[in-house]
């Protein structure tokens, strides 16, 4: 962090090169794997399995055999400790939580695996940041937008956010060209994929976002 000597957990490297983690928000963990063989294909290098769905924590070991050597893999919808004790003793590369929780982010921290907390206000995002937060998540990103993190990095230089909540493809440029560390993708990459769409379409919008994220210099 710019301007204190708070020791905190760092986002994983893959993950800070990308700028692009995607959100995996599947009806059954069985039908995680075919989607991710489709993302990392097209080049993802991180993705963020969400505790909505039912069986997230119980395949991720096999996920992580799977994929954990080409993407990072990190667990999101944390909400309390039991749930961010079970995602790091199962192996999360990362744990993205939607509220501002400073007993989370000290969890995470001497666990040594990075967090991101989600806020909006200002006063809840600093919150976080002071806490030890890896990065926090601007969520539900669409309620402000790209000029929102501007304003934000007037009176907090150094805080590092990653906008989450209706990202689309010209929303992610904006976003990172306002300073964001990362974007956060959920609907707008996903599309139908998860409900028997076409894995051409997806490759294809994958492939869209990979490219426009890696164009996008601060």
């Amino acid at each position: 962090m710019t301007g204190d000597t708070l020791t905190r957990t760092r986002l994983p490297d893959r993950t800070a090169a990308a700028k692009l983690i995607v959100v995996v928000r599947a009806a059954d963990a069985a039908d995680y794997d075919r989607v991710l063989d489709a993302l990392l294909d097209a080049g993802i290098r991180s993705v963020e399995l969400t505790l909505t769905t039912p069986g997230t924590i119980d395949r991720l070991p096999k996920l992580l055999a799977q994929f954990g050597d080409a993407a990072d893999i990190g667990v999101g919808t944390v909400t309390d400790v039991a749930q961010l004790t079970a995602a790091v003793d199962a192996g999360a590369h990362y744990l993205v939580t939607p509220i501002t929780d400073p007993e989370l982010v000290a969890a995470a921290n001497r666990a040594d695996v990075p967090i991101m907390p989600g806020g909006l206000t200002p006063t809840e995002l600093f919150a976080a940041w002071r806490a030890g937060a890896a990065a926090v998540k601007i969520f539900p990103a669409n309620q402000v937008g790209p000029a929102y993190l501007k304003d934000l990095r007037g009176p907090f230089p150094g805080i590092e956010a990653v906008p989450s909540g209706g990202v689309d493809l010209a929303g992610a440029a904006a976003w990172l060209r306002a300073g964001a560390a990362a974007v956060s993708v959920g609907g707008p990459l996903i599309g139908d994929a998860l409900r028997g769409g076409d894995f051409g379409a997806l490759r294809d919008r994958t492939a869209a976002f990979v490219a426009t994220c890696k164009q996008v210099t601060t």
